[in-house]
């Protein structure tokens, strides 16, 4: 690996817990792939950024604008996900996709300028922050164009059934709770009141200040399926492993506002902040985690409200 690319231990387990050999051989390669796309595209490098599961890094254009460069593990597909779903919004409350390479796991997106997240605005300021989201969620929520390669958010759902069959008691998870979710979630996509381009993981490190718009979406998942799914996320974030009780007080009023701005029944919004949450603690266990997040605590809150 080249001397002059950084691979920090936690992104090298990340991708490696995550992909396997794809994820191993996709580092050993990053050096020489970073070298092509900046060369292909034309792009002066700056640092990276804190890397989790992808390499990204602000890059200057060759008529001297500002882009991010986004690289991947290719045979995972989530970077192609992520371009259809840019591609669908086309700028409309999301950064705009620039250019894209698939067989080298490439993006090029829009710099989001200034670019603080509305993570900033929370506790403080939560109610801001909320209405970040309702406005940039009403940008994005459109219908699939014919042919659109986006996953169906049923699809979803399987991961709930996966843990079931192996996980058959309560040591990871209530198992009970599990079982209510999955139904709840199943229910909920076969009875769903608009299919749309959803983000996916819209929350608040996802929302930054722009310039163009007051706020844009980064990083989208890209899954078609009912507008009240895209709540999930918010009710546990910022910093879902911290397991704090003035942020679990915030979910009643954010339920609410977004219930109200996106013109939602109050008690479908509920249900997919259960079932969402409840998502999201399996696919924690099922990626090695040990311990419940606020995930959990946002379940658990929601489950005597559930219709």
């Amino acid at each position: 690996m080249s001397s002059d690319v950084a691979i920090p231990p936690v992104f090298q387990r990340n991708v490696v817990g995550n992909w396997g050999a794809d994820g191993q051989r996709w580092l050993t390669e990053l050096p020489s792939v970073i070298d092509a796309v900046s060369r292909d595209w034309d792009l002066e490098l700056g640092a990276p950024y804190a890397l989790s599961f992808n390499w990204v890094a602000p890059v200057r254009r060759a008529d001297g604008s500002a882009a991010v460069l986004k690289l991947g593990v290719p045979e995972s597909g989530h970077l192609a996900d992520e371009a259809a779903a840019l591609e669908s919004y086309a700028g409309h409350g999301a950064v705009r996709l620039l250019a894209r390479d698939d067989d080298r796991g490439a993006l090029l997106l829009e710099q989001s300028a200034p670019g603080t997240p509305a993570s900033t605005l929370v506790p403080d300021h939560d109610e801001q922050a909320t209405a970040a989201f309702v406005e940039v969620a009403r940008r994005l929520h459109q219908a699939p164009s014919s042919g659109c390669p986006l996953p169906e958010l049923a699809t979803r759902g399987e991961a709930f059934s996966a843990h079931l069959r192996a996980h058959p008691d309560d040591r990871l998870l209530p198992r009970l709770l599990v079982e209510r979710a999955a139904r709840l979630f199943d229910e909920l996509c076969a009875t769903a009141t608009d299919r749309v381009v959803l983000h996916g993981d819209l929350h608040h490190d996802n929302i930054l200040r722009a310039e163009r718009e007051p706020w844009l979406a980064i990083d989208p998942h890209g899954v078609i399926g009912d507008p009240g799914a895209e709540v999930g996320p918010l009710l546990y974030n910022p910093d879902p492993s911290r397991r704090d009780d003035n942020l679990l007080a915030l979910v009643p009023a954010r339920l609410e506002q977004v219930a109200d701005g996106l013109r939602l029944p109050p008690e479908r919004v509920v249900a997919w902040g259960f079932a969402l949450c409840m998502l999201s603690e399996v696919w924690d266990v099922e990626g090695g985690g040990t311990s419940a997040g606020r995930a959990l605590d946002v379940a658990l809150t929601l489950l005597p409200h559930l219709p």
